[in-house]
C-alpha cells in the first residue's frame, strides 16, 4: 500500500517551494496521494499567529523542510524532514547582512535543532548539507538524495555546435552577496567586450559608477521555460556563489548543455564535474573566473565536449525519476518503522 504524503510548507518564494511543488506533482503522477498545505511566510518566525494546519484524513506522513516549526505539526504522525540549506557554515558569516546572520544564529538554528530531533527521518539534498548538519547539530544517519529535474521537460539543449561571438555568460540567482554577485562587475570588466553577461534581476552592473556595456539585465525569470530559454541563448553559466545547499540552477543549466564555471566550494563539486562538465574556481578569485571563461571561449572543441558531457551527466545523475524512487523508498521505510 502506498503512503499518503502531506506537505505542510511555508511559502517563501525560493527553490524550496519549487522542490516541494515538483516532488508532490511527481508523487501524484506515480499514483500516490500527495497534497501541499501552504502557510504564510510569517509562520517561520511567528508560528503562534498561524492556525494549526490540519492534515488530510488520508495522510500517513508529513514531509517538511528543517526550517519548519514543530509547533505546527500534529502529534503522532511520522515526519520526514529535508535539509535544503547550509546557513550555519562559519565560513560564510561575513557575507550575510548582520540581521540575517543574527536571525540564522538565534532563531533558525534553534528551530532547526528542534525539527531535527522531532523528525523520524532526515534527508539532505547534498553530502555537503548532510555533513554541515551533522557537524552543527551532532546528529547522524542523514540520507543524501540529490535534487533532480525532469530531463524530458523544458531543460533541453540547443542544437548549437559552437559558442556565440561575443561569448555569452549567464548568471542565474538572487541578488545576494552569498551568490557572489559582487564579483560579476569585476569579472566582466576584466573580460571586456568580446564577452557578454546576461543576468537575472534589474540592477545595473557598474565599475567606478559607470555601467558596464557588456552586461544585460534579464529581469525576473518566472518559469522553468523562461530559465531554459535563457540557458539556450547562452554559452556558459557563471556561478561564483559562496555557498549552495545543492545548486539546482547549475543542474538546470547543464541539462540545457551549458558548461558551468562555478566556485569550488560547498555542494558545487557534487553538481559540476571539474574538467568534464565545467570548471571550478577558488572562492572570490576574479582572475580565475575570467581565465575559465576565456579558456572555454577560445577552445570551441572543449566547449562543445563539455556541453555534451553536461547534458549526459544530468541524465545519468540528476533525473527526477531517480529522486522520486528514493523518496518513495524513504516514505515506505519510515511508515514501516513507525508501526
Amino acid at each position: 500500500m502506498n503512503p499518503g504524503i502531506w506537505f505542510p510548507t511555508i511559502r517563501v518564494g525560493s527553490g524550496t517551494d519549487v522542490f516541494t511543488e515538483r516532488l508532490a506533482a511527481c508523487l501524484c503522477r506515480r499514483g500516490l496521494r500527495a497534497e501541499i498545505t501552504w502557510l504564510p511566510h510569517r509562520a517561520e518566525y511567528l508560528s503562534g499567529t498561524v492556525p494549526l494546519p490540519a492534515p488530510p484524513a488520508w495522510a500517513d506522513i508529513a514531509h517538511i523542510n528543517t526550517w519548519f516549526p514543530t509547533s505546527l505539526l500534529p502529534r503522532g504522525m511520522p515526519v520526514v524532514a529535508t535539509v535544503h540549506h547550509a546557513m550555519h557554515d562559519s565560513s560564510i558569516g561575513s557575507y550575510k547582512p548582520w540581521l540575517q546572520r543574527a536571525y540564522h544564529r538565534h532563531w533558525i538554528r534553534r528551530m532547526e535543532r528542534r525539527t531535527l530531533a522531532h523528525a523520524s527521518t532526515v534527508i539532505a539534498v547534498s553530502r555537503y548539507a548532510a555533513l554541515q548538519t551533522e557537524g552543527t547539530f551532532g546528529i547522524s544517519n542523514i540520507t543524501t538524495i540529490h535534487n533532480g529535474i525532469d530531463v524530458n521537460g523544458p531543460f533541453r539543449p540547443s542544437t548549437a555546435c559552437k559558442p556565440h561571438r561575443p561569448f555569452r555568460l549567464l548568471f542565474l540567482g538572487g541578488w545576494k552577496k552569498l551568490k557572489g554577485v559582487d564579483l560579476l562587475p569585476r569579472i566582466m570588466n576584466d573580460l571586456g567586450n568580446e564577452y557578454q553577461l546576461f543576468y537575472t534581476g534589474d540592477k545595473p552592473l557598474t565599475i567606478d559608477g559607470k555601467i558596464l556595456s557588456n552586461t544585460h539585465a534579464l529581469g525576473q525569470l518566472r518559469s522553468g521555460h523562461e530559465v531554459a530559454k535563457a540557458c539556450r541563448n547562452a554559452d556558459v553559466l557563471i556561478f561564483p556563489s559562496r555557498v549552495e545547499g545543492f545548486g539546482l540552477v547549475a543542474v538546470e543549466a547543464q541539462a540545457c548543455g551549458l558548461p558551468v564555471i562555478a566556485t569550488r566550494c560547498s555542494s558545487l563539486p557534487e553538481v559540476v564535474e571539474e574538467g568534464t562538465t565545467g570548471l571550478l574556481c577558488p572562492s572570490d578569485d576574479v582572475e580565475a573566473f575570467s581565465a575559465a571563461a576565456r579558456r572555454l571561449a577560445e577552445n570551441p572543441r572543449q566547449w562543445l565536449a563539455m556541453s555534451r558531457a553536461a547534458r549526459t551527466r544530468v541524465e545519468s545523475h540528476f533525473d527526477i525519476d531517480t529522486m522520486i524512487d528514493r523518496y518513495i523508498d524513504i516514505y515506505r521505510a519510515t511508515l514501516q518503522d513507525s508501526n
